[in-house]
């Protein structure tokens, strides 16, 4: 019954009177490949549609593999620098770092664990931790980021200090890890 009104829509779709979004949506609606006019491509609609390879390109992945992928170096494009009361830090964005993570380990969550301020409510410091899922095991690391509440340059403290926090955790799963040595060499 479903198929054939979304048979008999998409034969009124080709007289032009749905929009190409619409008909997109009828197509995809159909649970099918349903062919909208020959100049549109196929898109799989269900993960039974999808490719084998692309099934298991990342995800259920031994923690091994895993965290073998996040100690890659990462490219310097992508590295960003700062200075901050006289130091200059290299450092990959946050948003960088989450993309990393949900390629080479689509299963990881992270979770804020703590928020204290100092005892003169100049700083806060928040605690994260990143944990890991792999076939075989899970992992988790945590890190602290503290931040000035006096700092409005940079945005909000909070958030600055849990982002430092997040790509710390991160670092000490490996990704990033190589910008704390480049110190040394």
């Amino acid at each position: 019954m479903a198929s054939s009104l979304m048979k008999s829509l998409l034969k009124t779709s080709s007289s032009s009177t749905l929009s190409s979004s619409l008909r997109s949506v009828i197509s995809v609606s159909s649970r099918s490949y349903s062919k909208v006019s020959a100049k549109e491509e196929r898109v799989p609609v269900f993960e039974s549609d999808v490719s084998d390879d692309t099934q298991n390109s990342g995800i259920s992945k031994p923690l091994s593999e895993i965290l073998k992928e996040l100690s890659k170096k990462v490219p310097d494009s992508l590295i960003k620098t700062r200075t901050e009361k006289g130091f200059t830090m290299k450092y990959i964005p946050w948003h960088i770092v989450n993309r990393i993570l949900n390629l080479h380990a689509p299963e990881w969550s992270g979770e804020v664990r703590d928020v204290k301020y100092s005892a003169d409510g100049k700083y806060v410091s928040v605690v994260y931790r990143v944990t890991l899922y792999g076939t075989d095991a899970k992992i988790y690391r945590e890190s602290t980021g503290t931040a000035s509440v006096d700092d409005k340059i940079s945005g909000d403290p909070v958030q600055k200090a849990e982002s430092m926090a997040f790509r710390r955790a991160c670092a000490r799963l490996g990704l990033g890890l190589h910008l704390y040595h480049d110190d040394l060499s």
